[in-house]
């Protein structure tokens, strides 16, 4: 993935920063300082404050979507300025850049061909490094140094055992599916972690009975039209996942549910 100095490259950008304030154009200056060519590209900036499961379920979501070669710097960092690993990585076919917390458990976990180090050399740092503002004076340099062709060995150790994520793991039996929510985007939907591929080999054409609160499903719906309106429904989202939603309406309120709520889904 070698490239020639001055050459554009696409950086996306993951934060739970919002817009509100300095933070993320913070971020934007310093790489574009660097490398004044970069594409950049906002993923989020939305991630609930301090929640790296959502931040990790975002970045697994999108960066799919990109080309080789894109180099995707994620801050969701509540351990900022602790002993915490900061982290690149190449695999995929890209480049990853941030903390060592899980934030890219999904990215990492099942890949044989990934090459992760340690962020330790300076050189590709800004001069002074807050304590409470890694994003601005590791993460984002790195990213732009990376952009420029910097080869990942320069930047330190090889890292063999990075933070995992106590991920929730969708259990099945014969009759029995149990799974829980992973994600509550801003409509309001809650989405689960059951894939549609397992929750179909599970289901093998059956029939299935979905108690949510006060609310019983029993089918899947191809899209959120096909419901009345206020209707709570489920679904497979865009992102391949089981998901529960209220047709122009906010299944999150309508049911009182959040992030952990289980599901018990029976097979008939």
């Amino acid at each position: 993935m070698a490239v020639s100095p001055g050459t554009p490259r696409i950086i996306t950008l993951l934060t739970d920063f919002g817009t509100r304030d300095e933070y993320v154009a913070c971020l934007k200056g310093v790489i574009l300082g660097l490398n004044p060519q970069a594409v950049l590209v906002d993923l989020s900036h939305e991630v609930p404050p301090q929640d790296i499961q959502a931040g990790a379920f975002v970045l697994a979501a999108a960066t799919p979507y990109f080309p080789a070669g894109t180099i995707n710097l994620a801050v969701v960092d509540p351990g900022v300025g602790t002993g915490r690993r900061g982290l690149a990585a190449r695999g995929r076919g890209q480049f990853w850049v941030g903390p060592d917390n899980g934030l890219f458990h999904l990215i990492f976990a099942g890949q044989t061909e990934i090459d992760i180090v340690s962020l330790e050399n300076p050189t590709y740092f800004l001069p002074q490094v807050s304590p409470t503002f890694q994003g601005r004076d590791l993460f984002a340099p790195v990213a732009a140094h990376l952009s420029l062709g910097v080869e990942l060995k320069r930047l330190g150790l090889t890292v063999t055992d990075p933070v995992r994520l106590p991920w929730p793991v969708p259990f099945f039996t014969a009759d029995r599916l149990r799974g829980e929510i992973i994600y509550v985007d801003r409509f309001g939907n809650l989405v689960s972690n059951i894939a549609a591929d397992a929750f179909h080999s599970w289901l093998k054409g059956g029939n299935f009975h979905l108690k949510v609160g006060p609310v019983t499903l029993t089918k899947l719906h191809r899209t959120y039209g096909e419901a009345a309106l206020g209707e709570v429904l489920a679904l497979m989202g865009s992102h391949g996942f089981l998901e529960i939603a209220c047709a122009r309406g906010s299944a999150a309120a309508r049911l009182k549910a959040a992030v952990g709520r289980p599901l018990n889904i029976r097979r008939q």
